[in-house]
């Protein structure tokens, strides 16, 4: 039968009703992990039955924290930014956490300062840092040092599982590469990411071990580097597209940079896939709505960002989270055989 009270119940109430202290009732709200199974479910059942709901601003003040996601990065891809922010709006969705998104400028000398800073401001429940900054371990520690919690997103391990998500780029690219060279494709282009990415650093080896598992020569006229830009794709494509003899196919380490070299092929009247292959990287919605669509590699974002967000707002469950996560090919248009 339900519990009958005048008025909005209290946690007074859900203490005296289930037959523990305010202190137990609490630790079950804020998800304390210095409690027996029993007890728990004792007091979530008592407080469903009279539809308690704790403040906000009150849990806060016994925390000394707010309840605030925060995501950190120095990224300049913009569509993989929103992807990480729709996994973690996911995660959080009818909870009383909130989202705030802090741009930082890795190459500062004041960068950990500055985190320092948003950090004790804020009061921040936990943070989630994309490469390249997750990448740095003064960072990492800076959190620790506050007391916050954190996860790290990575092209590979870099932390223990509780403190990080990561992907299989380099099996990834490599295999995407090998699927090129199954289609017959022997002078193989690349654009690589921007140096000091952990991202591209493992995407260029993906590269590079696909191709020495075929026997075939790296061409160093055929390799660029780009910035995980649409425009700084472009400017690869006109590089590698000069290449003589020209590339049958091209990989460009994120879906902005091959949409890039797609318009640089376009505006040399290069068809692409008849002429010219393209395989990106992402699956970010550029990928679909170019033309032709473009083959790509689906870097499942979303999912790790919701697996971090979790992390982070239930850190007695992280290890139960997945830490690693698969990349899978999306074949669209963009590849034909030669």
């Amino acid at each position: 039968m339900k519990a009958k009270r005048e008025g909005k119940p209290t946690i007074n109430d859900v203490a005296r009703i289930a037959g523990v202290s305010k202190k137990t009732v609490s630790r079950v709200i804020n998800r304390s992990p210095l409690l027996n199974e029993a007890t728990r479910e004792k007091v979530e059942a008592v407080i469903a039955d009279l539809g308690y709901v704790p403040n906000p601003q009150a849990r806060a003040l016994a925390l000394r924290r707010n309840f605030l996601i925060g995501l950190i990065h120095d990224n300049p891809n913009a569509q993989m930014v929103l992807g990480v922010q729709e996994g973690i709006l996911s995660a959080i969705r009818d909870t009383e956490f909130a989202l705030v998104v802090r741009p930082v400028n890795r190459r500062s000398p004041d960068m950990l300062d500055d985190v320092r800073s948003f950090l004790e401001q804020q009061r921040l429940f936990g943070v989630l840092l994309l490469p390249p900054i997750s990448e740095n371990d003064d960072l990492a520690a800076l959190c620790e040092e506050l007391g916050v919690s954190w996860v790290r997103m990575g092209s590979a391990r870099l932390d223990g599982d509780e403190h990080m998500v990561a992907s299989n780029d380099r099996e990834a690219v490599g295999k995407a590469v090998g699927y090129l060279i199954e289609r017959g494709h022997r002078h193989i282009g690349f654009v690589a990411g921007p140096e000091g990415f952990r991202s591209a650093a493992e995407r260029e080896q993906g590269y590079r071990d696909a191709m020495a598992a075929a026997g075939l020569a790296l061409d160093p006229a055929v390799m660029a580097e780009g910035n995980y830009t649409f425009e700084t794709g472009h400017a690869a494509g006109e590089r590698l597209l000069a290449a003589d003899p020209r590339p049958t196919a091209i990989f460009a380490s994120n879906d902005e940079m091959a949409a890039g070299v797609l318009h640089a092929a376009r505006e040399q009247g290069i068809v692409v896939p008849d002429a010219l292959s393209i395989v990106g990287f992402d699956d970010t919605a550029i990928a679909a709505h170019i033309w032709p669509p473009l083959t790509t590699v689906r870097w499942p974002i979303v999912a790790m960002a919701k697996a971090a967000a979790l992390k982070l707002i239930d850190p007695a469950d992280a290890r139960k989270q997945p830490s690693h996560f698969l990349s899978d090919l999306i074949e669209r248009a963009s590849v034909a055989s030669v």
